[in-house]
C-alpha cells in the first residue's frame, strides 16, 4: 500500500513523502495512529491543503521535545533485581520497566520511545535511546545490578563479573593450596632438607 507520511518515520522517510509499505503494517501503526493517510488523489489534495499547519505543528512539538531531551539525556537509571553468581537475570529488565523507573524519577514517556532491541538479560550498564519525537533522540543509562551497592560499583566502571570470577578463582587457589600442607605438621618436619656437602674430588 501507498501512503503519504503526515510526521518523519524512522526507517521510512520524511513527513511528506509517498512511500510503499506492507498493507498490515499501513492498517495496524501508520494509518491507526495518524502518521499517514492513504495515498490517494484526494488525500494529496487534502495533505497540501494541510501541508503548512503540520509543519508548524511538527516544529512546536520539535521544540518541546528538545527541551525535554536535555533534561534526560544521559541521565542514569538504577534497576534491582535478582541474578545468578555469573551475573544472568533471573527474568528480564524490558520496556515497562523502564517506563516505570523513568516515572518514578519524574519523566514521562510512552513503550514506543523506549528503543529497546532486546530485554535487558544479565548485570551490567547499557545505553537506551529514547525518542522524544520523530527528529529528536536522547540517550539514558540503564544500570542493572543486584544491590544499589553494586549498582554503584558498576557505574563506576568496575567488572562484577570478573570480579566474581576472580573470588572464585582465589577460593579454589585457597582449598588446592590447603591439600599439600599438613595442618598437623610440627615446625622441623616443614624446615627445607640441609643440602649435602659436595663431593671432593
Amino acid at each position: 500500500m501507498e501512503v503519504i507520511l503526515l510526521e518523519r518515520v524512522a526507517k521510512l522517510g520524511q513527513m511528506g513523502e509517498v512511500v510503499r509499505v506492507k498493507d498490515g503494517f499501513a492498517r495496524n501503526f501508520l494509518l491507526k495512529r495518524g502518521k499517514a493517510l492513504r495515498a490517494t488523489a484526494d488525500n494529496r489534495a487534502k495533505f497540501d491543503g494541510m501541508k503548512a499547519e503540520l509543519e508548524a505543528d511538527n516544529l512546536k512539538a520539535k521544540s518541546e521535545a528538545s527541551k525535554a531531551a536535555e533534561k534526560i539525556d544521559g541521565r542514569d537509571i538504577v534497576i534491582i533485581r535478582q541474578a545468578s553468581e555469573s551475573g544472568q537475570l533471573f527474568g528480564s529488565v524490558s520496556v515497562r520497566d523502564i517506563v516505570m523507573a523513568l516515572a518514578s524519577d519524574g519523566i514521562i514517556v510512552s513503550r514506543p520511545q523506549v528503543w529497546l532491541d532486546a530485554p535487558i538479560k544479565v548485570i551490567g550498564r547499557q545505553k537506551v535511546t529514547i525518542a522524544m519525537h520523530p527528529e529528536v533522540e536522547a540517550s539514558i543509562n540503564v544500570t542493572v545490578a543486584r544491590s544499589a551497592d553494586e549498582a554503584e560499583r558498576i557505574k563506576r566502571g568496575e567488572d562484577i563479573s570478573r570480579r566474581q570470577e576472580d573470588q572464585d578463582a582465589a577460593a579454589e587457589a585457597i582449598a588446592a593450596a590447603g591439600e599439600f600442607f599438613d595442618p598437623e605438621a610440627q615446625p622441623d618436619e616443614l624446615a627445607p632438607p640441609k643440602p649435602e656437602a659436595p663431593a671432593e674430588k
